[in-house]
């Protein structure tokens, strides 16, 4: 995710923690490149040897047999034996496996598809999605506050941090003259050591000369005493601009989703502005609205 986050000033240098990311990739076609992609064979001997293991399809089951089929590839995707971006057996493996026709594995992975656990690419097969991680966009949280306990490792790493005057949007969501000063952050974060966001944020003074790999929320509630009240979200899907593509290792004009964040105080007052760009492939943010 790229973060770029505007505070108002609060009274040098942030740390530099490099944190590598995994940049191989191969060319699927329609100028689409997975990163990570993990090209092996296919497993279907070991598919066989499953059926030792009550891991095969049953005539006799009240479950159709194409969401068996379904229930035995998401067993295999979720417990990682089929790793991000490994092509799946073809369909006329699957037929010869499971012993079913066509139609019915068209059917099982027509499911996975609606569940975003598989993706297609014309030509080449069927190959498994990259699992996105899920925020709650009602409860406002730092990145880490919300990945850590979902089992995911969290870092980042501080691309710039200067002192700059806030441009017009900036200025008047922080209620500050445009001659104001602020500290512009820029981090690049990190999930399971990829990246997945990018932001810019506009700092307090005083959060200069500290960690600021670190989420930002904590450090502002416990080390200076500013309670958080609320936020103002604005979503939007944008095309990756060569900066983003750069730092979120994607292409241009990848999918990018781009959150704006406007952070008030208890107090009621505007703190912290931020712009934050995830990777469209690998974050979502998920909210339950009621009708009434």
């Amino acid at each position: 995710m790229v973060e770029k986050t505007l505070y108002e000033t609060i009274s040098n240098a942030g740390t530099n923690n490099n944190v590598p990311a995994r940049q191989s990739s191969i060319d699927m076609g329609n100028n689409q490149h997975i990163l990570t992609c993990y090209n092996k064979s296919l497993r279907v001997n070991e598919m066989n040897a499953t059926k030792n293991k009550d891991k095969t399809v049953r005539n006799e089951s009240m479950q159709p047999l194409y969401a068996q089929i379904k229930d035995i590839l998401k067993q295999r995707i979720m417990d990682e034996d089929y790793e991000v971006h490994e092509r799946l057996p073809s369909e006329s493996e699957m037929m010869k496996l499971f012993g079913v026709s066509r139609i019915t594995v068209r059917q099982a992975l027509r499911d996975l598809h609606t569940e975003g656990l598989v993706f297609s690419v014309q030509g080449k097969g069927t190959f498994v999605s990259r699992p996105k991680a899920v925020q709650d966009v009602q409860r406002l949280q730092g990145f880490g506050e919300a990945m850590s306990p979902q089992g995911y490792e969290t870092s980042a790493r501080v691309v710039s941090v200067q002192e700059t005057h806030p441009n017009q949007e900036v200025a008047e969501a922080l209620k500050l003259p445009q001659n104001a000063s602020v500290i512009e952050l820029t981090r690049i974060r990190y999930l399971n050591r990829e990246p997945i966001s990018y932001f810019p944020h506009n700092v307090g003074q005083g959060l200069l000369g500290r960690d600021l790999t670190q989420d930002i929320f904590p450090m502002l509630e416990n080390e200076f005493g500013v309670g958080l009240g609320h936020a103002d979200l604005k979503i939007e899907a944008i095309g990756a601009d060569q900066s983003l593509a750069k730092h979120l290792n994607v292409e241009v004009a990848s999918s990018i989703l781009r959150i704006q964040r406007l952070v008030f105080s208890e107090a009621g007052d505007p703190i912290d502005f931020e712009y934050l760009s995830y990777r469209g492939d690998a974050f979502q943010y998920q909210l339950r609205v009621e009708r009434n």
